[in-house]
């Protein structure tokens, strides 16, 4: 006798037992409905091809269209070659963490690690399955990031936005590896959902020469090398306390980045620069820190900010300078000096994009200056 399983009044009807009540979805795609002793009801998949049946516990659905959702979507997977059961969100993105440990190294590794570990591991949402993961939960997760503006602080929404599409990205590139590699067949819980517009901020302090020069001035032992350092690169501060003595090549004047944000890569350094780690590497080698603190020892963060602190005030310098402002003067001025931005975003370890964004107003006049060498009537 068949049953019309789509009406939850008929479904109440029926009476308990083992074997679930069937109907077709499709050929070979069935839907069953198991009422168990208590009257309570769960829903149950079957697939049919050449003879071999598959089953799949679907769980309870109020309606019976969830259910046939249910059903199709686990039908799709399989027929996909995807894995039986999807994996969680935390479980993708332990997977990515590994990817990326393997495939761009540790430094990259943990930067997803730590996001994963502040936003996904044992939350609500990093148990959801991906099959069930859908746009509204991957907003939700997107939105709870951003705090409540207090006494109009709008700056801190800002920066709260820049810091979520940066974690979102994290999270999507996880994902969207766990799609590639089979383990859900679709992307559509994610894929639309996008970062904050308009967040980004250009830094507004730029040091010129004198207060470059005042700067350095006021730097103890140490600190000195370090600001003089990073004036002449222009890369990352962390970057730079992460090098060794060994790292700076004297023969060819470069030298080798290893630990970096984005991937490790090889600098070529000014005649200036060059002088300067022949100086602050005289008589030191191998793996001794390439620019050490007063004491020999190696930089960090909190290290330096206090003393960079103390040093930018005696000098004078806007309030906001930080020592991450030196890399964006030697940006600055690379760029307004001409040179071509796919080589800078090399020597800084950034993308053409992120140049082109932030310091691609300096290079109007240069650009023009070439544009009029040019006779077009």
């Amino acid at each position: 006798m068949a049953h019309d399983l789509t009406k939850k009044g008929e479904r109440s009807k029926l009476a308990a037992r083992r074997e679930p009540y069937w109907c077709r979805l499709e050929i070979g795609i069935y839907l069953g409905y198991r009422v168990m002793s208590d009257g309570k009801g769960t829903w149950i998949a079957r697939r049919q091809e050449a003879g071999k049946k598959t089953y799949q516990s679907l769980g309870h659905h109020d309606q019976f269209d969830e259910a046939k959702k249910a059903a199709l979507n686990w039908v799709g997977r399989v027929a996909a070659g995807v894995t039986d059961k999807a994996p969680t969100v935390e479980a993708a993105c332990k997977h990515y963490v590994q990817h990326q440990r393997t495939s761009k190294g540790d430094t990259a590794a943990n930067d997803a690690d730590g996001r994963f570990k502040r936003l996904v591991y044992g939350t609500d949402f990093g148990k959801i399955s991906l099959d069930k993961l859908n746009t509204i939960k991957t907003r939700a997760w997107r939105d709870k990031q951003i705090p409540k503006a207090e006494d109009d602080d709008d700056d801190k929404v800002r920066r709260a936005k820049d810091s979520a599409n940066r974690n979102l990205s994290s999270l999507k590139a996880a994902l969207n590896l766990a799609h590639r590699d089979r383990l859900v067949a679709s992307d559509d819980g994610w894929k639309t959902v996008t970062g904050f517009e308009k967040v980004s901020k250009r830094r507004t302090v730029f040091l010129n020469t004198d207060q470059r020069r005042a700067l350095v001035a006021q730097c103890d032992q140490g600190l000195k090398e370090l600001v003089t350092a990073l004036l002449f690169t222009g890369i990352r501060p962390g970057e730079l306390a992460a090098c060794d003595v060994a790292d700076f090549d004297k023969v060819t004047g470069t030298l080798n980045v290893r630990t970096s944000k984005t991937e490790a890569r090889t600098v070529p350094l000014s005649t200036a620069a060059i002088e300067h780690f022949k100086t602050a590497t005289k008589d030191r080698i191998g793996a001794l820190p390439l620019i050490p603190d007063a004491f020999g020892n190696r930089w960090h963060k909190d290290a330096w900010k206090k003393p960079f602190k103390a040093a930018a005030a005696a000098a004078g310098l806007p309030d906001k300078t930080v020592i991450y402002t030196l890399r964006h003067c030697a940006i600055t001025e690379l760029i307004a000096g001409g040179m071509d931005s796919h080589l800078v975003a090399k020597i800084a370890g950034t993308s053409t994009a992120m140049i082109d964004a932030n310091y691609g107003h300096l290079r109007v006049d240069k650009t023009r200056a070439l544009m009029d060498r040019t006779s077009m009537l």
